[in-house]
């Protein structure tokens, strides 16, 4: 499991929050606005959480924050259906699962996140992307919200969102991709299992995913970046921005409160407690919904096909047509992505360490 510290704050974002109300060493959920210059996701996760469990019921409250590259996918969502993992190892950008549902993204500094917390009872998920959609219209661009309540420009999608309901509190956040790396985004979020079936009638392959899962699946969806369509538009203006639409949709007065990483906040037991558990292998893979997995491999002896059924992380049975059935009923019981040979307890000569190392590369994850 790779894990990050980040600590940057650019010189930009200071500039923006000298005006705004020191970072003090000690923070309530008190505040009705708060942007982080902390950029590390596994903070800014659970600091959001954090004031979502206890900051006021009754009171609007928003959360601008960036982060350092890293993908994040949503609660029920399965990482090796979500992520490319090998390109994530290989460029050494982490995944984090949030605690809330949704689809998949992908956060570096050019991206800016944006969390509006409003009580259960008059929340309305469409009435809170518009207050985002009046920030990204104050900075001259024509966008829209389509459908999903996701932010579009030009028929394509610069915001994607989520939302969490608990007791009598609500959040809607999202994304809102700026100057983000989009070649970085489309390499991480696309994932090989699939396999080839046929041409159709006008000579596009079609392909079926081989990786079914009982999970959320994310909807694929041609992005941009708001830089496109203003070459001056930059964080720091699309957060003055959401902030004037926020203090004008709820009549606030406050000025934001800034937050960092500091290790008074991240002393506090919830915080702490959140930035230790998202890169945990219990919430990063342990909270992975059912799937199948089928795969298939021709060797000198013939073909073997491999049908793997996981929950939560970890094998619960796996067939092998054309091997003996000893390595699989060895896989029973281990955890997806990260079983050693010495765990297997079986003889890996011959076919079966062929097989093997085979299996073994598919479910990789990280070393």
């Amino acid at each position: 499991m790779i894990f990050f510290s980040f600590r940057y704050v650019p010189s930009a974002a200071r500039r923006l929050y000298t005006t705004a109300s020191s970072a003090s060493s000690v923070i309530t959920p008190t505040h009705s606005i708060y942007l982080s210059t902390s950029t590390n996701p596994y903070f800014n996760l659970s600091f959001e959480d954090w004031l979502f469990r206890h900051a006021p019921q009754k009171e609007p409250l928003l959360l601008l924050y960036r982060d350092a590259p890293c993908v994040v996918i949503g609660r029920n969502q399965n990482p090796w259906k979500e992520v490319n993992l090998r390109a994530a190892r290989a460029q050494g950008i982490p995944w984090v699962r949030r605690r809330s549902g949704g689809g998949t993204v992908y956060h570096d500094l050019g991206n800016t996140n944006f969390s509006i917390h409003v009580p259960r009872t008059t929340f309305d998920r469409g009435a809170t992307a518009q207050v985002v959609l009046r920030a990204v219209r104050a900075l001259g661009i024509d966008a829209g919200v389509n459908e999903r309540n996701d932010i579009c420009v030009g028929g394509e999608k610069a915001s994607g969102s989520a939302y969490k309901i608990v007791s009598g509190r609500a959040y809607h956040h999202g994304t809102m991709l700026i100057t983000t790396r989009l070649e970085t985004l489309g390499d991480l979020l696309r994932v090989d299992k699939v396999r080839f079936l046929c041409p159709n009638d006008i000579g596009i392959s079609l392909f079926s995913d081989t990786m079914i899962t009982k999970g959320v699946a994310s909807v694929r969806s041609p992005v941009c970046n708001l830089a496109q369509f203003s070459k001056k538009v930059s964080h720091e203006m699309f957060v003055n921005a959401v902030v004037d639409s926020f203090k004008a949709e709820y009549g606030v007065h406050d000025e934001p409160c800034i937050v960092n990483d500091t290790d008074d906040l991240a002393k506090i037991g919830y915080i702490q407690r959140g930035m230790a558990e998202l890169p945990s292998w219990d919430w990063a893979f342990g909270q992975t919904p059912e799937f199948e997995y089928t795969i298939k491999k021709p060797f000198v002896w013939g073909d073997v096909t491999a049908h793997i059924h996981a929950r939560h992380g970890v094998i619960l049975s796996c067939t092998l047509q054309g091997l003996d059935s000893e390595l699989g009923k060895a896989l029973e019981g281990k955890r997806y992505g990260f079983v050693e040979d010495e765990e297997l307890g079986v003889d890996l000569s011959g076919r079966r360490e062929v097989v093997w190392a085979w299996l073994k590369e598919e479910m990789k994850s990280y070393d």
